[in-house]
């Protein structure tokens, strides 16, 4: 090893420089050479053309080397807050393990018992719904024997927040006291959940904002009165620098309103926790929570506090992430997700159940066993993977570091033009945060039915002969922690399969029939593209084996579908296709489909009927097939 070898010794911006353009250039050669192009006639730089836009305005690059080193941003618990909001936290404990109780209903006692049942197995924080059929006047009963000083709680009550509120400090004075005093940290930060500004977004059930106001203006040390939810936001569709800036926002109109009421503008920022969203993008998860703490610190700064500027993080795993089809995979997006969560420094970590997309009639589990799952998984990261043993470790990291400057920066110009609008309530009541948010939900859903945005178990590798949903369960909102805006990323996909569904009960599912030209090897590829693309709109893939064109007026003359697909090579296309397509159109195909690109049918031949290939609006196309197959007569 040379001195400009070693990792500890500083090298020179020259010599960082020339590392970069020696790698750069191998790189390009590398893609010249996979493109069958020169160098020279490369459209960008190498850099460029391996680069991962986001969406949400950020960049992913192939490379991040120590040229893209920045300035340190302190400790944890140490302005900016960047590295994490508690400079105390017991790394024996890491963040708080939050469950949800009260979503399945029943009396006070019975939840009492799962509350402590789940206590005693590692749960370390309490998200209580309360209100409808778990009355506020419970609240106590539904928290005997439980250490409010060792277990955050935070309250769920919609409409009743300040009645369940006043009830909860009431109790909280009465509660005993555990043996040994835990220290205060911000782990251990009670939250009576008032979201009167994010809830105005999502159409949530929610409370005054006067009377929100004048509660917190009274809320005592160790209790904060406001939950700025930003999943308010995700849920409806908002990318990362949205729910950030969005959330901030909400947040600055709620200290305002403190402020304006009396209280000094330190307290005022003491009266703030965040609920942030994560989904199985790890790396944003990680990235985001650190840019919060980023972005919150700035605004605290700005006001003049700057030590107050700590911001205390829920982080809840998407329920727009989790699929209603094959929902078992949403016990691995889980997994992902409260990975980043830890990892990115989140105080508290809620795991919705893997089944949390489905309404409780659809559930094949027990909510028992949901909730086991759920506080297993995060036990399993805590206690055997021990990532609560170190603060902040991504931090230093120069992929994730810039990926934090990154998103703080969008999360930023999210704010500013929020305040520029004239504040929150001002671009809220005028429009512009829906429409925002609109844009970006558009932009996921065309990721998704083109299927670049790909979700496993149902626009890939779907298993069609899962339970049938009713009609309508794709589009329902009527699950627990759901918004009246939630749009989750798989409705779209999730929809055929009801329609589709739907058909079969009504007598016969939706098929095509495949005609695979040539031996296995040669068609196997495509044939099982087609599959898993029909599949994925709950259309059933008729595959015969290979055939030859004396064959197929038989296949097709004997099978109930009108929709055939030629699947092969393009060599195979050039020597068979055209006398495959006229048998099949002579045996009464109605419609004969190319799996494939178009460019690979034989120029000058019979065109064929449209083509199944990567990269195609496959909502669309699957949909089209679908009225095509049941005459439009079937819908979800």
């Amino acid at each position: 090893m040379t001195a400009s070898d070693d990792p500890v010794q500083p090298r020179s911006a020259q010599a960082l420089q020339q590392a970069y353009d020696d790698w750069s250039a191998a790189a390009a050669a590398v893609l010249a050479k996979s493109r069958k192009v020169s160098v020279e006639e490369l459209p960008s730089t190498a850099e460029a053309l391996l680069s991962t836009h986001t969406g949400d305005g950020t960049v992913v690059r192939p490379l991040y080397t120590r040229k893209d080193e920045l300035a340190e941003v302190g400790l944890p618990g140490q302005f900016p807050f960047v590295r994490g909001a508690d400079p105390v936290r017991d790394v024996n404990v890491g963040w708080r393990v939050t469950e949800r109780f009260g979503d399945e209903g029943g009396s006070a006692a019975d939840v009492n018992e799962q509350i402590l049942d789940a206590a005693a197995s590692g749960t370390s924080g309490l998200w209580l719904k309360v209100g409808g059929e778990i009355p506020v006047t419970d609240i106590a009963a539904l928290l005997e024997g439980v250490y409010l000083d060792l277990m955050p709680v935070t309250l769920d009550a919609g409409a009743d927040g300040i009645a369940a509120a006043r009830v909860y400090l009431e109790a909280r004075t009465a509660a005993p006291v555990a043996p040994e005093a835990a220290p205060s940290t911000v782990a251990n930060v009670q939250s009576l959940g008032l979201s009167p500004y994010t809830a105005a977004f999502s159409g949530r059930p929610t409370v005054d904002i006067a009377e929100a106001t004048a509660i917190a203006a009274s809320a005592p040390v160790g209790v904060r009165a406001f939950r700025v939810d930003g999943t308010d936001f995700s849920q409806a569709g908002a990318n990362n620098p949205q729910e950030l800036g969005f959330a901030v926002a909400a947040a600055v109109a709620h200290i305002r309103d403190l402020v304006a009421a009396g209280a000094t503008t330190a307290s005022a920022l003491g009266q703030v926790t965040f609920a942030v969203s994560v989904d199985d993008d790890q790396f944003a998860g990680v990235a985001k929570l650190r840019a919060l703490r980023a972005v919150w610190a700035r605004v605290a700064e700005v006001l003049g506090e700057p030590e107050a500027g700590a911001a205390v993080t829920h982080a809840v795993t998407d329920l727009a992430m989790l699929t209603q089809r094959d929902p078992w995979v949403n016990m691995l997006r889980s997994t992902v997700a409260a990975f980043g969560a830890g990892v990115g420094g989140a105080d508290q970590v809620t795991v919705l159940g893997y089944d949390a997309a489905l309404p409780e009639s659809e559930r094949s589990s027990s909510a028992s066993f949901s909730h086991r799952i759920a506080r297993n998984t995060q036990l399993l990261l805590l206690e055997e993977s021990n990532l609560g043993r170190v603060l902040d470790p991504a931090g230093g990291s120069w992929f994730v570091e810039s990926l934090t400057a990154d998103l703080s920066a969008a999360a930023w110009d999210v704010f500013t033009e929020v305040e520029r609008r004239g504040g929150y309530q001002s671009a809220l009541a005028d429009g512009w945060v829906g429409e925002q948010i609109a844009e970006s939900l558009a932009a996921r859903d065309v990721k998704v039915a083109h299927r670049t945005a790909p979700l496993t178990g149902v626009s890939e590798f779907p298993n069609i002969d899962e339970t049938a949903r009713p009609a309508g369960t794709a589009a329902t909102v009527d699950v627990a922690t759901a918004t009246p805006k939630l749009a989750r990323a798989a409705r779209q996909f999730e929809a055929l399969r009801d329609r589709a569904d739907a058909a079969a009960a009504a007598g016969a599912r939706p098929s095509v029939l495949m005609i695979p030209l040539g031996s296995v090897a040669e068609h196997n590829g495509r044939t099982t593209f087609v599959s898993n693309l029909l599949a994925a709109g709950g259309i059933s893939a008729i595959n015969p084996g290979p055939v030859d064109a004396e064959q197929i007026a038989d296949l097709v003359a004997g099978n109930a579908s009108t929709v055939t697909v030629l699947c092969g090579t393009a060599k195979r296309y050039a020597t068979d296709g055209p006398a495959a397509l006229a048998a099949a159109r002579a045996a009464g195909a109605g419609r004969v489909l190319l799996a494939g690109p178009d460019r690979e049918w034989p120029e000058g031949a019979d065109p064929v009927d449209g083509s199944l290939r990567v990269g195609i609006d496959a909502v669309a196309t699957l949909t089209e097939l679908l009225d095509h197959l049941t005459g439009g007569s079937v819908s979800a």
